[in-house]
């Protein structure tokens, strides 16, 4: 493929669409990535020396605070091709810039296991490494077989695994020691062909124990959590939002059970490693936040664990608000939240 970055490189390119909270941030330069030789050839350049790029793929877990006084590489590399199969498993490696729902409903319809429970979590396949995306029982480490991305260190292409990845609770290597370093191109994941449902998560059982249907498949696990999501989050499309923008906080069991003793109806989950697992929701909505508003900026009615933009708000006065969040929080209950959003 001939690539012409002169052709292609945009400059001054608002970001409003680009951002699921809405904000009308700029970018300074603005490249979309539709091929890997473009990557190679923007290396060869020197605006990776200029400033830190920035990679976007749904922008479903970023927060602008101003305009980006860098270069934005747009994440749009798309395909999805079955790479491996034997009796048992099927290998799918997909384009970075593949909207997650769309891979999870393609595997749904394939009867391959291990993703339905995550779906409808917005943003793209690429970015689903870096913050090991998961909802109601499942994890991305648990289906994710190996990713390709380009080094923008070093200018080549690298296939990482699980164990080079350092997944982790809503963490990655790309959010620690390799932040901002790698574009991931592809991410191959390993889906069961005689999948088990995950129905542990007691608001899918529950709901579909009210469809009155006795025996689920992953289809029926998928419309239960589309039914959930829709039902208590906000769509990003009708209200500025980046769904979760808190991470659950874990703490000692001693921490855990001081804040049950004081607070029986405290939502904690026992991780098998002794920890406790606190729901961020349940802090926020016990402080008194939930439903709150400041201007245009405001926590969701109905999940407590959404920040909004009702319009006009500013990143800053998100951000303000989340960190007036966090230390009310803090001198309430003696427990840090830490936000899952990236701010920029």
């Amino acid at each position: 493929m001939h690539v012409n970055l002169q052709y292609m490189l945009q400059r001054h390119i608002t970001l409003k669409a680009l951002n699921t909270f809405g904000f009308d941030a700029e970018a300074s330069l603005f490249l979309p990535v539709a091929d890997i030789d473009i990557l190679k050839k923007v290396w060869k350049t020197n605006l990776l020396s200029l400033s830190s790029p920035l990679i976007l793929g749904g922008g479903s877990n970023i927060l602008f605070k101003s305009n980006y006084p860098g270069l934005v590489l747009h994440n749009r590399l798309s395909g999805k091709e079955v790479v491996k199969e034997t009796e048992h498993h099927v290998w799918l490696r997909c384009g970075g810039g593949e909207i997650w729902h769309n891979v999870v409903m393609h595997a749904v319809q394939h009867n391959w296991g291990g993703l339905e429970n995550m779906s409808l979590i917005p943003g793209t396949i690429g970015a689903s490494p870096i913050q090991n995306i998961g909802a109601y029982g499942a994890e991305l480490k648990d289906v994710f077989e190996e990713l390709d991305a380009f080094d923008l260190l070093h200018g080549q292409m690298v296939k990482l695994t699980a164990e080079e990845c350092e997944f982790g609770y809503r963490d990655s290597i790309f959010k620690q020691s390799g932040k901002g370093r790698y574009f991931i191109t592809h991410v191959t994941l390993r889906l069961h062909k005689n999948p088990e449902v995950n129905v542990k998560y007691g608001d899918i059982a529950a709901t579909i124990a009210e469809w009155g249907i006795t025996r689920p498949g992953i289809a029926d696990v998928s419309r239960a959590v589309i039914h959930i999501r829709k039902s208590k989050l906000p769509d990003p499309a009708e209200l500025g939002n980046c769904g979760s923008f808190f991470k659950n906080p874990v703490v000692s069991k001693d921490d855990a059970d001081k804040l049950s003793a004081a607070h029986p109806d405290a939502k904690r989950f026992d991780q098998p490693d002794g920890t406790v697992k606190i729901a961020a929701g349940w802090l926020i909505e016990k402080a008194g936040w939930k439903g709150y508003r400041r201007g245009d900026a405001g926590v969701h009615a109905k999940q407590a664990l959404v920040l909004v933009n009702y319009g006009n708000a500013t990143g800053t006065e998100v951000l303000t608000l989340a960190h007036d969040i966090v230390e009310d929080i803090f001198t309430k209950f003696q427990v840090k939240l830490e936000m899952e959003v990236n701010t920029r």
